[in-house]
């Protein structure tokens, strides 16, 4: 921006010279021309007159004319230009681009403005994408809940099926319904975020009873899957969100349990730091390649396509905007084939 200001500071001083010149050239033209007729027609008021308005007349007209082509060039044109674009964005054409004028770093304001135009377009494009995606991916995850409902409420009105059957079809329905309850659920938390429209309590929180908590809530599938279990909680109190953090926590654990196969092996570990408290979930499930952990907090991404049926891929996207809002950082080391290790600091805030 200073070095704008520099180049806008030249540019004007080149048009006050400019003008200055041109102003000079004028009068000294009326001057030679005036002394001119004065020697050619001396007495004859009535003709250097009617010559001085002849030649002040034509003066004026070529000045006008250069003005004209002037003002074309350099505000006509890249005006309607901007324009042009501006109109095309407000019919939803976020492909547009504009051309500068100059280089960079010799950009005037015009072309400033033209490149505030693509950089808009740019991330109205980028938006567009991702509200057209969002869509798609929101209408695939309802269809299947929904259509598994449908599917088995159907045989569930079927008379000439055994009481077994009927209970295992009814625990598929109670499934499906959670799994787009939870995908509701989520899609307004993740909506409400992003709009800010959450109002965040703030709160002494003990991270040893919060942490308690919730792998309390996962013994039975930490059981089922025969997971060992290693915990290491420092004792530790912050200023913070309470159900944030459970919100947090929970899909943490939540997809180190699904993606850990039986007898595998699941950390949890915090720590005290000089201003807040560190956090790590680790696992040793499938690992998260390269290509894929880039993705991992985009909403609906799944890297493992074999557990899409337990998720809708929005609790990461979930857990990231909740660490933005609280301030915090995630880290993730994974390695294909070894386990992942989730890592989030969390600074306090003061009381």
């Amino acid at each position: 921006m200073s070095g704008h200001n520099k180049n806008k500071k030249l540019y004007n001083l080149l048009g006050y010279i400019i003008f200055f010149i041109t102003f000079a050239v004028i009068i000294t033209i009326s001057i030679a021309v005036f002394v001119a007729v004065n020697r050619e027609f001396q007495g004859n008021s009535t003709a250097l007159a009617i010559i001085m308005i002849l030649t002040i007349l034509f003066l004026a007209g070529v000045c006008t004319l250069i003005d004209y082509f002037r003002r074309k060039i350099t505000i006509q044109n890249p005006v309607n230009k901007i324009l042009d674009a501006t109109e095309r964005l407000a019919e939803g054409d976020f492909s547009v681009r504009l051309d500068t004028d100059h280089a960079y770093g010799k950009y005037n304001d015009y072309d400033l403005i033209m490149e505030n135009i693509n950089v808009v377009a740019r991330e109205l494009g980028k938006s567009e994408i991702l509200k057209s995606d969002f869509i798609s991916n929101v209408s695939h995850e309802i269809k299947t809940p929904i259509a598994i409902i449908q599917n088995y409420t159907t045989l569930l009105q079927s008379k000439h099926i055994s009481e077994e059957e009927r209970n295992g079809y009814a625990k598929i329905v109670l499934e499906a319904s959670k799994r787009l309850n939870n995908l509701v659920t989520n899609i307004l938390k993740l909506n409400k975020l992003e709009n800010q429209s959450i109002t965040t309590e703030w709160e002494k929180v003990n991270i040893v009873s919060v942490l308690e908590e919730c792998i309390i809530s996962f013994e039975d599938i930490l059981e089922e899957k025969e997971l060992e279990l290693n915990v290491d909680i420092d004792d530790c109190e912050i200023i913070s969100s309470k159900t944030y953090l459970e919100l947090i926590f929970n899909n943490l654990i939540s997809n180190a349990i699904k993606f850990t196969d039986n007898g595998g092996k699941i950390s949890i570990l915090s720590k005290a730091t000089a201003d807040g408290v560190e956090v790590s979930v680790s696992d040793t499930g499938c690992g998260i390649s390269k290509d894929a952990g880039a993705h991992i907090f985009d909403k609906f991404y799944q890297g493992d396509t074999s557990h899409s049926g337990e998720g809708n891929g929005l609790g990461l996207s979930l857990v990231k905007k909740v660490i933005d809002v609280l301030g915090g950082t995630i880290n993730v080391q994974s390695e294909v084939g070894v386990g992942s290790t989730f890592t989030i600091r969390l600074k306090g805030r003061n009381e």
